[in-house]
């Protein structure tokens, strides 16, 4: 490339003196220019408007005989146009009062000529006076009206802040359960090694406490993760499953525990829903009722099928719910009292599980209990078109 072509390809161009500034104020003209006629646009409507008015105080003064009409025409045509502009109240008193002094100067002028009778007079200030109120009473609307938009927009501020508070409540369990998890199966590892190399048993022994509080706090973290998550989109994975099937594994990993254990009706139901999910909510009630109960007390799982709904109940003949904590038992952290046993151990967790579970399968839970005969909990959820199995 010869060494000309590239130096002017490479030089700083220099605008001419003045041309700079000469664009940039033709440009700012410009600018100046299309506001003035952005803003000019409306006034053209209440130019051609006070023209209009002018042409009718014209046909008032020379038609004596018809002037009712232009009159009449003048204040219509002024609400018309009010309705569409909505002048501030000062323009609009300074309009009125114009509009007034103008008709009721030409009448007056003939009341004075003869050519008019003087209560015709009177009409003037009485017109005058029912378009104030009407502007008043547009007015009026027009401040409850912002009031009303400046409240709704603070019931959206208010909304959007619950929001924003809730999905940080959301994000710090999930963070709080991700971050205990780990450490806590860790020293519950630990503690079932040296569980199981101790040969003191004093020692055995503490290192058992530890292990089942190790146990709970897991549980505990894991529910609260799972509380965390419930209502997002990948919560349950869905698929077709087998509510007595569902129930049979249950009464096989709880069986062992020393309790009259007894299977009711176990209706062959088939139920759109999440197995590991329905497993949990179905383990938070027997673990519940394990809470409530002695050894040798009766704890009876059942499922049937219930006007289109699957119903999974866990009864026990505990010591019952007192009637004040039925209404709050799923409550996150609430407990009734008493509790029978506490080798479960319970944080008030496992029946807000229940109903997050329930609810996300577009179902409910609901429980009864006739005082120290017992309780009833009952996970309902619907099932599909036919109810049972082929």
């Amino acid at each position: 490339m010869p060494t000309q072509d590239l130096v002017a390809r490479h030089r700083v161009v220099t605008p001419a003196p003045g041309g700079g500034s000469r664009r940039t104020l033709g440009t700012r003209i410009g600018r100046a220019l299309r506001a003035g006629l952005r803003r000019a646009r409306p006034a053209w409507v209440d130019i051609a408007w006070a023209a209009f008015a002018g042409l009718n105080l014209v046909a008032m003064r020379l038609l004596p005989g018809w002037q009712t009409v232009p009159f009449l025409v003048i204040w219509v045509s002024m609400t018309v146009i009010y309705g569409f502009r909505l002048w501030r109240i000062q323009p609009t008193i300074l309009t009125i009062t114009a509009v007034t002094l103008a008709t009721g100067g030409i009448i007056g002028l003939q009341v004075l000529d003869g050519q008019q009778d003087g209560d015709y007079l009177a009409e003037v200030p009485l017109i005058a006076l029912m378009f104030l109120v009407m502007v008043w009473h547009g007015r009026r609307r027009i401040a409850a009206t912002e009031e009303r938009l400046t409240a709704l927009e603070e019931v959206q501020r208010i909304s959007q802040q619950n929001l924003r508070l809730l999905e940080q409540q959301r994000q710090f369990l999930q963070d709080a359960a991700h971050e205990l998890g780990t450490p806590i199966t860790v020293a519950l590892g630990h503690a079932e090694l040296i569980e199981q190399a101790v040969t003191d048993q004093r020692v055995a022994a503490d290192v058992r406490v530890v292990t089942g509080e190790l146990a709970r706090l897991r549980r505990l973290t894991s529910r609260l993760l799972l509380l965390a998550s419930a209502g997002t989109p990948d919560f349950l994975q869905v698929a077709p499953v087998a509510t007595d099937a569902l129930i049979l594994d249950a009464l096989e990993r709880w069986g062992h525990l020393p309790r009259r254990w007894r299977l009711g009706d176990a209706a062959e139901t088939l139920v759109p829903g999440d197995a590991d999910r329905l497993m949990v909510a179905l383990d938070a009630l027997l673990e519940n009722a394990v809470a409530h109960t002695e050894a040798g007390d009766r704890i009876e799982v059942s499922v049937r099928l219930e006007r289109g709904n699957a119903v999974i109940a866990v009864s026990d003949s505990g010591c019952g719910i007192p009637p004040a904590d039925l209404e709050r038992i799923f409550h996150r952290f609430a407990r009734a009292e008493p509790y029978r046993s506490r080798e479960t151990g319970g944080f008030g967790l496992g029946l807000p599980v229940v109903q997050a579970i329930a609810e996300a399968h577009h179902g409910s839970v609901r429980a009864r209990s006739t005082g120290a005969d017992g309780a009833t909990f009952e996970l309902v959820i619907p099932a599909t078109a036919g109810g049972s199995l082929p």
